[in-house]
């Protein structure tokens, strides 16, 4: 009876350690932003907050990341909360596709909510950034040569304060054409639904300027220490 009771004990701890070792596997996931690249460095984002209304079109949210100084992106990839989050990233136009031409130190990240639910997605961007040695690029024959028509300025802050207005705005000679804010929380797992709903964003453009109104109503650590407000102008200079 004590032989059958141990072997009993044993085979229950043993699917235990199983289950356990399944559960840890499950929740961690693996980036690759790194693969093929010989030297490389990982940046992690936090994780931005993806618009869920179900009106077409579908509004997207935009979030920059950048490389140390002196580094490239030559890898990107992913985390979501959510499988129904489709994810791009804004490459430049040249030839060949590759780290130096279609990417510079930093990469904006797109993403879009796909799904039927009322949820709370978000996705956290990821680079390897790799040294950077510059890259040329062949220019396509069209009426005018291709260049680089607008320029992004982006301002990241921490939001400290219930509410926290952040503001960014195009330079003297330059005009703008786009406007956004994003909405984002540091940390290795996605928020849940009382960490989203703590904090909201309204926008508001005046000239060339664009500013954020962030209001944080802390419902957790996490909202109160990792809340992020990221604000971006697309200007141009030409006429």
């Amino acid at each position: 009876m004590r032989r059958r009771l141990f072997g009993l004990l044993v085979v229950a701890a043993g699917a235990v350690a199983v289950a356990t070792l399944t559960a840890g596997a499950a929740s961690k996931v693996t980036t690759h932003e790194c693969r093929g690249l010989q030297v490389c460095v990982k940046v992690a984002g936090p994780w931005v907050v993806v618009p869920s209304g179900l009106r077409v079109p579908r509004r997207p949210v935009e979030f920059q990341l950048s490389c140390p100084k002196g580094y490239i992106a030559g890898g990107l990839d992913a985390e979501l909360s959510d499988r129904a989050i489709d994810v791009w990233f804004l490459g430049k136009v040249g030839a060949p596709v590759n780290p130096g031409v279609t990417t510079g130190r930093a990469v904006v990240f797109t993403a879009t909510y796909v799904g039927s639910g009322a949820r709370t997605p978000s996705f956290r961007p990821h680079l390897g950034c790799m040294p950077g040695s510059g890259g040329g690029r062949i220019q396509t024959a069209v009426t005018y040569p291709l260049g680089a028509p607008t320029v992004r300025h982006v301002k990241t802050v921490h939001v400290s304060s219930p509410a926290q207005r952040v503001t960014v705005g195009c330079g003297k000679r330059e005009r703008l054409i786009e406007a956004s804010h994003a909405l984002a929380f540091a940390g290795s797992k996605p928020p849940d639904a009382p960490t989203v709903a703590s904090l909201s964003g309204a926008q508001s453009v005046q000239g060339r300027r664009v500013t954020a109104l962030a209001r944080l109503q802390p419902a957790s650590a996490q909202a109160a220490t990792g809340a992020v407000v990221q604000v971006t102008a697309v200007c141009t200079g030409l006429k």
